[in-house]
């Protein structure tokens, strides 16, 4: 007797279920991608029993003609694709033809839908063991209504690791959630046991477009979120990334699309750690809604059942635009573009000094690509000079430095007093000093406070980090090079990315297969652990296709000189030096936080000074 034997139709789609379906989201999320590729404006989703008893998605795209309806419900029959070359150019969100298949063998599956805006429609339905499908004339407007009922009636097993009803349908909200924000031009209407949890109307303008991301994300993600616009080598980003004072203690306000896909890819996630890291705080987690444009034909969206994950064909690439786009981005963040006049009324927005209120008039920064915004900046003489002089700053006593101002002073040509024009700068004019600690300026629409260490310390940073650009990464060779162990694929990929290690100061050589030799290091780690920095370093290469370890970690030893030079708490400070601080501030990247990404200053506006004194009440 053979002992292989070729399974059912229905026992093949029940396994095949089990990649596709994982609980009543993954069939939500599988029918609303239908029905966006259907071309419907509208989608309508009632949900019974956290969707485990009923799940009724209705559209109005095209329908599905008479002759359609068996094969619908057959598996890996789509009109999406016909040969393998479509693989390589798909535009669609579904593609695979064994969606509704895989969703019908573990749940009682109808089918309504009509090609016409008059005239009946049609119905089918699965039935018997070989999944028989029978179809039958039914009253329906043009579009498609799916309904999927007792979802894993007939696996007892899958049912039990169901979790309570209110998780399941916070699982199938957030779907809902992801899918609203990948397409703007469709309205999504999600009601639960007969009550209504979401009405989001398509949209037409950038303002509905931010009401509907601060709807989905929150209000207070909008008023702490940047807006991006951006395109290079054929990529385009764009979409709104939050302050670092924005931070979460979990990844779930992260949105990621690729030409409309919802993903969690890691080079994605890579690249978006990379550009916050020098401004978050250790263990925190950055907000944002991206969206990605490409051409079809260089990402690989057929690498994972369910499509959660894509591959770029040129995965370096995409990740150091990503990177790059979003560093210079935050980099670029100023406390003139984190104030909005009109809108400054939410205590709940004002993280970080960022104000909030109507969105139309946050304060948002889109740039191109082939256009990089000039700052005023320092000029460096030498690495070893700057690195002297920080350590000097705010010392103790009041003598006058080369300048002729006092030795706390920061920057050049900083404004000391109110100017005769009456022109208030964005962090306005330092009138005390609090507890040694934080400083207090009037500003034109409230009171500022700055920590006066925090920001001291991000204005040396940024000044260390600039005169270590200006003259490169100083390596010196080591007394004795230090031999390694590594893999065959580890030694490949040194010898490949040589370049990369001579521009990071890190004279490496392959010894062997399966061994590498390190003869210089950059003289600022001559101190760190050479080999596990080289080794992460690999790491990176192999997975990501760059790094930035040696640099991230150069970073953290100037952070640490910035931290030891700056002005420390109690140190009082002279009315001119506050001033000059602030101007420094308002000139240097990132000075709305410290190194270690925590909030560098504040502002309390007029009328949240009122409604603590219950003024005009």
């Amino acid at each position: 007797m053979s002992q292989i034997k070729r399974l059912s139709p229905r026992l093949a789609n029940q396994i095949a279920a089990g990649e596709v379906v994982e609980r009543p989201a993954s069939v939500i999320k599988e029918l609303v991608e239908n029905s966006m590729d259907a071309g419907a404006s509208r989608i309508d989703i009632d949900i019974e029993a956290g969707g485990v008893k009923l799940m009724r998605v209705r559209d109005n795209g095209v329908g599905i003609e008479q002759e359609d309806m068996p094969l619908a419900l057959s598996r890996h029959a789509t009109s999406k694709i016909i040969e393998l070359d479509d693989l390589e150019n798909v535009r669609t969100l579904g593609f695979r033809g064994e969606a509704l298949a895989s969703i019908s063998s573990v749940s009682r599956l109808t089918i309504m839908s009509n090609t016409e805006e008059q005239g009946a429609g049609w119905k089918a339905q699965t039935e018997g063991r070989d999944m028989g499908v029978e179809v039958s004339p039914t009253p329906h407007l043009r579009g498609t209504s799916v309904e999927v009922r007792d979802l894993f009636f007939n696996t007892p097993a899958r049912r039990k690791f169901l979790r309570t009803e209110k998780t399941e349908f916070n699982h199938l909200e957030e779907v809902v959630k992801r899918q609203s924000l990948s397409r703007f031009d469709v309205g999504f209407y999600l009601n639960h046991n007969g009550r209504a949890i979401h009405a989001l109307k398509p949209c037409a303008s950038q303002l509905e477009r931010e009401r509907r991301v601060a709807s989905v994300c929150g209000p207070a993600f909008m008023q702490n979120a940047l807006h991006i616009d951006t395109e290079a080598a054929g990529l385009k980003l764009w979409g709104w990334v939050a302050l670092p004072t924005f931070s979460r203690s979990q990844s779930d306000l992260q949105h990621f699309f690729v030409n409309g896909r919802v993903i969690r890819d890691k080079l994605v996630t890579h690249a978006v750690r990379q550009a916050y890291r020098d401004v978050l705080f250790h263990g925190r987690h950055p907000a944002f809604v991206l969206y990605l444009e490409v051409n079809p034909s260089i990402v690989d969206v057929n690498v994972h059942p369910t499509k959660h994950e894509v591959r770029f064909r040129d995965g370096r690439t995409v990740h150091d635009f990503l990177f790059r786009s979003l560093h210079r981005l935050l980099a670029e963040v100023r406390p003139e573009d984190q104030l909005a006049p009109a809108s400054i009324n939410s205590a709940e927005g004002q993280q970080g000094g960022i104000a909030a209120g109507e969105f139309q008039q946050q304060q948002t920064i889109a740039w191109r690509a082939d256009t990089t915004p000039q700052r005023p900046g320092q000029s460096p003489a030498s690495f070893r000079e700057q690195a002297a002089g920080y350590s000097a700053l705010y010392g103790r006593g009041e003598n006058v430095g080369s300048h002729g101002r006092s030795a706390g002073a920061l920057g050049s040509g900083a404004t000391m007093a109110p100017q005769e024009d009456g022109e208030v700068p964005p962090l306005g004019y330092a009138i005390a000093q609090l507890k040694g600690i934080y400083i207090l300026a009037e500003g034109e629409h409230g009171l500022v406070l700055v920590d006066m260490h925090a920001a001291h310390e991000r204005i040396t940073y940024e000044r260390m980090k600039t005169a270590r650009q200006g003259v490169g990464i100083q390596s010196q060779p080591l007394l004795v090079p230090e031999s390694m162990a590594v893999s065959q694929r580890e030694a490949d990929c040194a010898e490949e990315s040589s370049n990369v290690f001579r521009d990071l100061g890190v004279g490496i050589e392959r010894a062997g297969p399966e061994s590498l030799v390190v003869r210089e290091i950059p003289v600022i780690l001559q101190d760190s652990n050479v080999e596990q920095l080289v080794r992460d370093v690999l790491s990176d290469l192999i997975e990501h296709g760059s790094s930035d370890r040696i640099e991230a970690h150069i970073d953290e030893i100037l952070s640490t000189m910035a931290c030891h030079g700056s002005v420390r708490a109690n140190r009082r400070l002279t009315i001119p030096e506050m001033n000059a601080l602030l101007r420094d501030m308002e000139e240097t990247e990132r000075s709305g936080q410290c190194n270690h990404g925590r909030p560098t200053w504040t502002q309390l506006s007029l009328d949240e000074l009122d409604r603590l004194f219950m003024r005009g009440q």
